[in-house]
């Protein structure tokens, strides 16, 4: 008899169980990666957004600088030709005025006339070195004005190629951040996926081999019938005897988790196809798996499994492992899951 069941076991021995579950793995650390890699675009490209806000504003300082020195110098372009039609004026006056000069001197012509034409040459020669005097102070206002947006503009510039250095200085942070994140990350990922390798073998021990209780991809898998009567969600004697015994492996592998790893025990219940009549305690299948997912999970607590450590999920017939509507394909969709994941 004991040669038989031996003979049925090695029958049974199925490696597709343990394809799956790497494959599983192998999925769920690429996804992290995946999602690091968002994080890491969407940090990059907040940092990035602000560095070009501030360079806008820089650029945006620079050009209106620019243009005011632009007119600075328009303005003392202007004035320089302006003080030089009065030096000229100026000279041309203190010509005919030296000219008039010298006749009053020589005595010839009229005296009175004379006289009158220096008096009136002079006053205009004075006028003209009032506007020459005012023109070279303004001159000497704008050379000050357009020394002062120079030494703006320069230390604007150097603003703005600090404001540079310092965003290549980000971006390269966030680059190693980046990287250090996805090493950090998938360390995690290989951990907690030792820890559940480590939950599943000693699930495998305590649980025997028992055809209704098995294995399927990154989850331990129980048939509603070991757990539950029919459209009930309160556990049976057998199915406490089960979660007792996975509670207590749980309390074992969760002893040895370090507390910087984020993990839950998430619990799913899943139905088969079949309408629940609405008479009963659920009305349909939605609420039945809900309700077998809460049945266990409130027994993990009273076994002393943290809550804040445990999920509860019901999908009722929605999420079938065997297609179809035969008694078999039935059997094996009614079941609870339990997967050992990240928070």
């Amino acid at each position: 008899m004991a040669l038989g069941r031996t003979r049925r076991f090695r029958e049974r021995v199925d490696y597709w169980p343990g394809f799956v579950d790497a494959l599983a793995t192998l999925l769920l650390a690429i996804m992290f990666l995946l999602s690091v890699f968002v994080l890491a675009q969407f940090l990059l490209s907040q940092e990035i957004t602000g560095k070009d806000a501030v360079l806008n504003r820089l650029n945006a300082q620079i050009d209106e600088l620019t243009n005011l020195l632009a007119l600075e110098r328009t303005s003392k372009q202007d004035i320089e030709d302006n003080l030089a039609t009065l030096q000229a004026s100026l000279v041309e006056t203190e010509r005919e005025r030296s000219r008039l000069q010298q006749m009053l001197e020589a005595g010839s012509g009229d005296d009175a006339a004379h006289q009158e034409r220096i008096g009136a040459l002079t006053g205009r020669l004075e006028e003209e070195q009032q506007l020459s005097q005012r023109a070279l102070s303004q001159v000497e206002l704008l050379n000050q004005q357009i020394s002062a947006l120079r030494r703006q503009i320069a230390a604007l510039e150097d603003a703005l190629d600090a404001s540079e250095s310092r965003d290549r200085e980000s971006q390269t942070k966030i680059a190693d951040l980046g990287r250090r994140l996805n090493v950090a990350l998938a360390q995690r990922v290989q951990e907690l996926n030792r820890y559940r390798s480590d939950f599943f073998g000693r699930l495998r021990e305590i649980l025997s081999e028992r055809p209704d209780i098995r294995i399927v991809g990154d989850r331990f898998v129980f048939q509603s019938e070991v757990l539950f009567g029919s459209g009930s969600a309160e556990l049976n004697p057998d199915g406490r005897d089960e979660m007792t015994k996975v509670a207590q492996a749980l309390l074992q592998i969760a002893a040895e988790i370090p507390d910087d790893i984020q993990w839950v025990l998430r619990v799913d219940g899943h139905t088969d196809n079949i309408p629940l009549s609405g008479a009963g305690q659920y009305k349909d299948n939605w609420e039945l798996s809900q309700g077998r997912a809460l049945a266990v999970v409130k027994f993990f607590i009273e076994q002393g499994v943290p809550p804040d450590r445990l999920v509860a999920a019901g999908f009722g017939e929605f999420q079938p492992i065997e297609q179809g509507d035969s008694d078999e394909a039935r059997a094996k969709n009614r079941r609870i899951e339990l997967k050992l994941t990240e928070r």
